[in-house]
């Protein structure tokens, strides 16, 4: 636990390395305008600070930097969020409207880069197959074919194996009950129905549902997909441009799809604005990067993940600012009409 004046040293010493991108020696401290300490009892609470772990001095310098301890604490216990959002150009463009999802998701990801100055990511939506008709044709023993109609017109065909021999007319009776029941729904929405439901259906019946929603899941959509903007932002931020290795490795992770998503995929179950950390944990693996994210979602239900990836030695107050707003602005263009 810290005392108050620790706190307010170590507020000021992040704030200040924010800003500046340089060491904070205790002369600089001590010239704050909420600080009326000398340059001797700020050494001393640096010193504190340093053998706690949240502030170290680079190389030989006399000054001091936050480690990911130093910024998780200022973080969670020390930002003051204004409400007051004014400069920031937070609008999507006019034109766009929710049959455009991929121009909205582009969009967003071009803003969130635009106003951090960092990179912007956003996780386009999973596509949920909803049916309208299915049918089951047996091709031959335990091999069944599964047609799959979507309200479009889509036709998918899906070929599955059978733990056992289905009739022809068992096949029929199943894909009447199922069109009857479940059509129009999304294919994971039948699942959920299936996990109550499943044990009251008839043996056949239950298992060739759920292998129709198996084979209706196509995995390429599941996966989803991330839009990307703003790498060559990058260039510009210190503790990539002056070391080569570093910014290496934050060109591979925005080629490492899986790798991202993975990156993004906590905020799926969580609320509100997420704050992870480079080099605290193995969320992200990186040592000098930060992932400010939010979910968006259209009628209580998350659709995917965006946010701004930069060093650690970001603006935290205003990329929670940035973050928080487009990701209620995506939601509201994604669901105008629905």
């Amino acid at each position: 636990m810290l005392d108050e004046r620790s706190k307010l040293l170590l507020k000021a010493l992040v704030e200040r390395y924010i800003a500046d991108g340089q060491p904070v020696g205790s002369r600089t401290l001590s010239k704050a305008n909420d600080l009326d300490l000398s340059p001797a009892t700020i050494r001393n609470v640096m010193s504190d600070l340093e053998e706690l772990g949240l502030v170290t001095s680079p190389h030989t310098s006399s000054g001091r930097i936050p480690t990911s301890k130093g910024y998780r604490l200022f973080v969670d216990t020390m930002l003051t969020m204004s409400p007051d959002t004014a400069g920031m150009s937070l609008t999507l463009p006019k034109e766009l409207s929710p049959d455009q999802p991929l121009k909205i998701i582009n969009s967003a990801a071009q803003m969130l880069s635009s106003l951090s100055q960092f990179v912007g990511v956003v996780v386009v939506p999973k596509r949920n197959s909803i049916f309208r008709h299915v049918e089951f044709l047996a091709l031959s023993e335990r091999r069944v074919l599964i047609i799959i109609v979507s309200p479009d017109g889509d036709v998918q065909n899906r070929v599955i194996h059978t733990p056992v021999v289905y009739t022809q007319s068992e096949l029929i009776e199943a894909a009447n009950f199922l069109n009857a029941n479940y059509a129009g729904l999304t294919m994971n929405e039948v699942r959920v129905r299936l996990r109550s439901e499943v044990d009251s259906l008839r043996r056949e019946i239950g298992e060739l549902m759920q292998a129709a929603v198996a084979a209706g899941n196509d995995p390429a959509e599941e996966e989803g997909d991330v839009v990307i903007s703003g790498e060559r932002n990058l260039l510009s931020v210190s503790e990539f441009s002056a070391d080569l290795n570093n910014l290496r490795r934050m060109y591979d992770l925005f080629e490492q799809k899986a790798q991202l998503m993975q990156l993004l995929d906590v905020s799926d179950r969580a609320d509100g604005v997420r704050i992870f950390i480079g080099g605290e944990s193995d969320r992200v693996p990186y040592q000098d990067v930060s992932v400010v994210s939010a979910t968006y979602e259209v009628n209580g239900q998350v659709l995917g993940t965006l946010g701004v990836i930069g060093p650690q030695r970001m603006p935290y107050e205003r990329m929670i600012q940035v973050v928080d707003i487009t990701s209620k602005m995506v939601g509201l263009a994604l669901s105008q009409g629905k």
